[in-house]
This record gives structure tokens, C-alpha cells and sequence, in this order.
């Protein structure tokens, strides 16, 4: 199952394991329990602290669980923990095995103090690359506190549970047996669900904070490059965010970050997160902007946050990214996650065999119908142009496949169901004016970005399109605010790009503090 490579490097990462572990699997006759008892048989062999056992006592097979031996202490895997859940596997081989984890001391100690009876499950899917964070976030906690229970469950491999329970977008979370979230999920957003009175406690942590000479609304890579040149300039320096990535860790492959011929979105978020702390930089994660209150006799800038907290600084850069375009059409909201989605990566195998749209033409839209006609029964791409605007080789590929067909001038008016999922979409063509419906089961919205600004209307100059206007040094209409990112005018909406922006609003707002302190300090000199 592993080859000679892999081996070898999982087995340096094994020798940190201090503790027994014991590999419980659970399986039938089938081909892919075969694979499954070979990758555990193979992990087992790798280290003297792992044992392996068949015991077939789980309903769902194949599945697995790793068992610190003597204790309580477990997480379980239903299917096999490859792709983008290989890392998760990793992790809690250690984490069970007695490593610590990198965790602040005062989140692990929230989790330990959780009292009740916390029995996860989540669904996942192995090409999805928003799901292995929710997945090593509940390993996590199980390992830390025996009164919670997790098991990450491939949907791909368990349809018929996908199918009774609904699940239409991965990641899924159940909680003891209900509904609990869906979406990418990190301890801190798990912990503020379950512990009530964390974000209120974050809310008055937040108000006692000293004002920032530099605060960074926004944790993506304009924000964290904002806050690394910030910070290098001995500044005091602050970063909110609502969640610290940005729209990066929504993002699968990365090819023209220069230099790196290839990394994924959610990699990359961890790397600027590591990148960032090791300035004295105070992050504030799950923190959402909700107003902007120009500087006052004080000379501070304010942003209020959603829980209610104000933080003061002396400049502010601006980076608060964009969220994926809605088509604004009936009958979207009501089945998002209950057939719409926006990401063919992540829910892709959950429309194994079924018929499928994809709305846009651009080249996420054609690279989407690329990638789910190796999966879905067919797909139709809707653009509402007279053509599809991706670059031509992605054309080509997308017209050679057998169960794709492409309507252009296709204006969608309505996604139709049944009140628990999507059964079809109605269309107009623009230029006959009739209208269509076409049967299917999942729509795949690939239509674009809006930036993050509704916040900031009123205060802000905003171009048409929402977009904080920035001149060369990314000042704002706004003295001592600076932007930078997607969220601006600054044409091409590029990581590599946005990183510069975030680079140069910092120095720009570091400029600001010299020339506005100045003569405040020369004044004070002239009179001693």
C-alpha cells in the first residue's frame, strides 16, 4: 500500500511515538478492506510501539481505530485515510501515541475542562482539501478528553449513509447523531459551539488590548505579509481575522507562486500562519469586522468587531479578501449545501454517478467540469456569455470529454428541489428568451469573487464593484487606513500579487506613523 519512499519517511515520523498504540480494524471481503488491512499491516511494521488486530466489532467496515493501549484514548477512521487525509492519519498515529501536539496550553485546557458526552462524526471526502483540518481538529480533542469520540467517515465509501443522512457538502459534522456544521473548522471554531461563554470571554480579552500602532484587518496573504513587514519594523502589531488563510484555504492546486512549482491553498495558509508568529504579532482569529470608525481627537482608528469589542490603532491596512459570487437566484440559499456548492474538489465525490451543473464559463468553471466528469454521470456547463472565456487548452480538453455538454447564452433563473435537496435548475436562453429546466442533482457555482466590504460602505471610497479604491502607496480615501489584496482595486486577483500589496501597505502605513509623529516629537524636544 506504501511504497519504499513514503515508508521510510513515515517511519522517522513514528519513532516520536512514546507511548503503545494498537490498529483495531474492522472489515468485510471486499477489495477495499484488502487495501486498508495492507496499509495498517504495513504501518505496524514500521515501528515496535504499533501493533495491529482484526476485530470486525464496527458496523462500518472497512474502518479502523487507533487505540492508545490501556487507556481510553482513540480516534477512528471509516475507509482509508489517503489523499489529503494521509496527513490526518500521521497525526493521530502520534498524537495517540502520546506526542504533543502544537496547541495553545490554554485551548487544550478548554477542551480537557468540556464536560458531557461528545460523540462526533464527520464526513469527509479524500480530494476535499478543507476537510483534514475539521478531521485532525476533532482527532484532537478526542485525544485530549476522553469524554469526546470522533470518527472521519469517506463518504465516497459509504453512499448509502450519504444518501440516508443527506450529506451534500463535505466536510459534515454530526453530533450525536444531529446536524452540528458543515464547512472547514478549526478547534477554536469547534470549542466557541460547544463552550458558550469562549467568545464572549475573547470579547473582553479583545477590549483590554493596548491600541495597535499597526492593526491588520484580515489573515490572508495580503494580511499576513502586511503583518510581517509591520511587525519587522518593531511596531506594535495586531491582526483580526474571521479565519486566518483567507480564501487561500479554499484554494487546491498553486502553480504560479513564484518560486514553488506547486503547494495547496491549505498548506500555504499554514506556512503564513507559522511565517507570522514568529513576530511578536497578536493574532485574533475568528474576529469578523463590522465597522471602521475614522481616527478622532484621540488620533486612534477604531474597528468594532461582531462580538461587540472595539480595538484602537494608530493605522490600519485593510485585507479583507473576497467570498465566492452568488448567482442571487431563487431557490440557491435554500439548497446550499443540499445540492449548490462551490467547490467540485471538496464535494466532487459525493456526486459519484449522478447528473451535475456547473455555472460559469471562466477557467475555474471549465476546470471544475473537467474534474467532475471523471466522477459525476455528466455535467452541463451553463456561461452566460456567447462563449466560454477560459484559456483555449482547457476548451479543448473540456469539448473531448463524452458526458459534457456546454450551453452558452445561459441565463439560470431558479434552483428547484424538494425540500431536502437540489432536483433541477431552470434556465434562460438569452437569445430566444425561452426558458429550460434541466434534471439534475448538484449545481456547482463557479461565477467569481466579491470583495469583503459591505463593512465599509459609508466610510470608505468603494469603486461600482465594492472594491476599496487605493491609490500607488495603497492609502484609502481614509487617512491612516491602507489596503491591500482582493479586496481593492488593484487589478489581478493573484496570491503573489496580493502578498505584495499587504508588503507595501505596511510600509506605507509605517511611513504614516514617522511623518505623524513627527512633529509631535520635535515639538516636545523644542520645549525641554
Amino acid at each position: 500500500m506504501l511504497d519504499a519512499d513514503l515508508k521510510t519517511q513515515l517511519k522517522t515520523y513514528l519513532e516520536k511515538i512514546v507511548q503503545p498504540i494498537e490498529l483495531v480494524a474492522s472489515l468485510d471481503d471486499g477489495e477495499k478492506s484488502r487495501e486498508l488491512e495492507g496499509l495498517l499491516q504495513d504501518i505496524a511494521a514500521l515501528s515496535d510501539k504499533i501493533a495491529y488486530a482484526r476485530r470486525d466489532d464496527d458496523a462500518r467496515r472497512p474502518s479502523f481505530a487507533i487505540a492508545r493501549v490501556g487507556t481510553d484514548v482513540a480516534v477512528r477512521f471509516a475507509g482509508i485515510p489517503m489523499g489529503h487525509e494521509f496527513t490526518s492519519l500521521v497525526l493521530a498515529l502520534l498524537q495517540v501515541g502520546g506526542h504533543p501536539a502544537k496547541l495553545d496550553p490554554a485551548v487544550a485546557d478548554q477542551i480537557r475542562d468540556l464536560e458531557g458526552d461528545y460523540r462526533f462524526e464527520t464526513f469527509m471526502s479524500l480530494s476535499c482539501q478543507s476537510c483534514p483540518d475539521t478531521v485532525q481538529a476533532l482527532n484532537l480533542m478526542s485525544v485530549l478528553n476522553p469524554n469526546i469520540r470522533h470518527v472521519a467517515i469517506d463518504g465516497a465509501l459509504f453512499q448509502d449513509e450519504v444518501e440516508a443522512r443527506q450529506v451534500m457538502a463535505v466536510p459534515t459534522v454530526f453530533l450525536n447523531g444531529e446536524p452540528f456544521d458543515q464547512g472547514r473548522m478549526t478547534i477554536e471554531q469547534i470549542l466557541a459551539k460547544l463552550d458558550t461563554g469562549a467568545a464572549q470571554r475573547a470579547a473582553e480579552a479583545i477590549k483590554t488590548k493596548a491600541p495597535f500602532d499597526v492593526l491588520v484587518v484580515g489573515g490572508g496573504p495580503a494580511g499576513a505579509a502586511a503583518a510581517i513587514y509591520a511587525a519587522r519594523k518593531g511596531i506594535r502589531t495586531g491582526v483580526a481575522a474571521e479565519r486566518f488563510g483567507g480564501q487561500v484555504l479554499d484554494t487546491m492546486a498553486i502553480e504560479n507562486f513564484i518560486s514553488v512549482p506547486y503547494t495547496e491553498g491549505p498548506k500555504l495558509a499554514t506556512a503564513l500562519e507559522q511565517h507570522v508568529r514568529e513576530y511578536d504579532v497578536d493574532i485574533m482569529n475568528l474576529q469578523r469586522a463590522e465597522e471602521l470608525i475614522p481616527a478622532g481627537a484621540d488620533g486612534l482608528i477604531g474597528v468594532r468587531l461582531a462580538s461587540g469589542a472595539t480595538l484602537k490603532a494608530k493605522s490600519v491596512v485593510l485585507s479583507t479578501g473576497a467570498r465566492w459570487r452568488n448567482m442571487n437566484v431563487p431557490g440557491e440559499q435554500e439548497y446550499r449545501n443540499k445540492g449548490v456548492t462551490y467547490c467540485p474538489h471538496c464535494d466532487g465525490p459525493l456526486f459519484k454517478g449522478k447528473r451535475v451543473a456547473v455555472i460559469g464559463g471562466g477557467n475555474s468553471g471549465v476546470e471544475a467540469a473537467i474534474d467532475l466528469a471523471g466522477i459525476v454521470a455528466h455535467v452541463t456547463l451553463l456561461e452566460f456569455d456567447t462563449q466560454l472565456r477560459a484559456d483555449e487548452v482547457l476548451q479543448r480538453k473540456l469539448r473531448s470529454l463524452p458526458n459534457v455538454r456546454i450551453i452558452v447564452n445561459a441565463q439560470t433563473t431558479e434552483v428547484s428541489g424538494d425540500g431536502q435537496k437540489v432536483t433541477g435548475l431552470v434556465y434562460k436562453d438569452r437569445v430566444g428568451g425561452d426558458t429550460h429546466r434541466l434534471e439534475l442533482e448538484g449545481v456547482f457555482v463557479q461565477i467569481g469573487l466579491l470583495p469583503n466590504t459591505d463593512w465599509l460602505k459609508g466610510t470608505v471610497a468603494l469603486s461600482p464593484r465594492g472594491e476599496i479604491e487605493v491609490d500607488g502607496h495603497g492609502r484609502t480615501s481614509v487617512p491612516g487606513v491602507f489596503a491591500a489584496g482582493d479586496a481593492t482595486t488593484v487589478p489581478y486577483k493573484q496570491i503573489v500579487i496580493a502578498m505584495g500589496e499587504g508588503s507595501k501597505a505596511a510600509l506605507s502605513a509605517f511611513d504614516h506613523l514617522i511623518r505623524t509623529s513627527a512633529p509631535a516629537e520635535s515639538a516636545t524636544a523644542a520645549a525641554a
